[in-house]
Formats: C-alpha cells, structure tokens, sequence
C-alpha cells in the first residue's frame, strides 16, 4: 500500500501509475483520498488543540483553587472563576471527543481507499494491458517441445482422486480447490523438502501468526 503523503505530495504521479495499470476506474479516488485525508488531518488537529487547551484550562483551575486557600477573602471570586473555566473544559470535551471520533472514521476511510490504489509500476516493468506486452529478458538455451500433449496439471490431480473443484467453489469462489489424499500429502511432502532445503542453507524456521497486519 502507497503512503497517504506520497499521495497527497504526488497525485500526478500516482493517477499515471493507474493509466499505465489500465485501471482508470479508479482515478477519482486519488482525488478523493486526498480530500479525505485532509479532513482527516483537521479534525485530528483540532482534537489535539482542544486537548492542549484542556491542559492549559487545568492548571489555571488548580491555580485558582490554590489562591481561593491562600486568600480566603477572596475565594468566593477565584471559586467563581474556577468554574467558569470548568464549564468551558466540559463544553470542549464535548467537541474533542466529537472530533476525535470523526478524526477515526475518516482515517478508516482513507485506509479502505488507499488498498484500491495500486502500487507503483518498478520503471523496469513494460507497461501493457496483459502479459502479451511482456518482453524477454534473458534466455537461457531453447525451449524444448515434447512430442505429447503435456496434461495441465489440475487433471493430473484430478486422475489422482487428488482435487475437489465443485467444494472449494462454495468456499472460496472459482479458481480455488481442495487437494486430497496422497496430492494432498505430495504437497505437504515438498513444503517439508523445500523448508529443509532452506534450513539446511541456514535459514531459521518461522511461522508466523495467522492473522497479520
């Protein structure tokens, strides 16, 4: 995901990146986010100046206080004043807290934009609509045809009583399936090698939680 301030800083760059994805149906959420953004911003200040000023109001409240001790023939007026102040700390709570609040949606609303707006394109990358535009980079020796049709490889699964389609539709939608029985073992079977090829390089075993951010 895209940093809000390299949005807001660079729009222009970041509405050709979308041209160049061929994804123009989300242009105008450049434009949006970065209104949002500063709305963010106004409200997240504004909170943060009423609470300063809540600061401020304190101590003044406890200085006067401390005089209306000090100077008890003058208490009934520092008292006074005291909680006048302390009518206008909880009037401004009111409106911190409203700001506060308001500063939280609209951050939740820029994040849910901002994971629509795709990643800049690395300058190395041809830019096309599908991978027709790719181009060759290096090639190593040449290509060898076998002589058989080479079967794709969830009917490889499927002669193996290995893949179940018509289940993992239900769950995750099409292009997802369950593998089982031996494939499935075969699968675990070559995640076991390929992390004890890795450990063997020196690499430390990790899993991570499931749940990331």
């Amino acid at each position: 995901m895209l940093d809000i301030k390299f949005v807001r800083d660079n729009p222009d760059i970041v509405k050709q990146n979308i041209k160049n994805k061929f994804q123009d149906e989300k242009l105008p959420l450049v434009d949006q986010v970065i209104e949002l953004y500063g709305r963010q911003l106004e409200a997240k200040q504004g909170a943060e100046a009423l609470q300063a000023n809540r600061n401020t109001l304190s101590k003044q409240i406890g200085a006067l206080k401390g005089k209306a001790k000090k100077e008890p023939e003058k208490a009934a007026e520092y008292e006074a004043q005291a909680a006048e102040l302390q009518a206008q700390v909880t009037r401004e709570a009111e409106e911190r807290e409203k700001l506060a609040k308001e500063a939280d949606q609209l951050a939740a609303q820029v994040r849910e934009i901002m994971l629509k707006i795709p990643n800049i394109i690395d300058p190395s990358v041809p830019i096309g609509p599908d991978d027709s535009c790719n181009v060759e980079v290096q090639r190593f020796g040449e290509p060898k045809v076998p002589d058989f049709e080479v079967p794709y490889h969830a009917d490889i699964m499927a002669a193996f009583n290995g893949l179940d389609l018509t289940s993992a539709r239900r769950v995750s939608g099409t292009g997802f399936y369950y593998l089982l029985g031996d494939i499935a073992r075969l699968h675990e079977a070559v995640l076991a090698y390929a992390r004890d090829f890795m450990i063997n390089k020196g690499f430390t075993f990790c899993v991570p939680p499931f749940m990331i951010h």
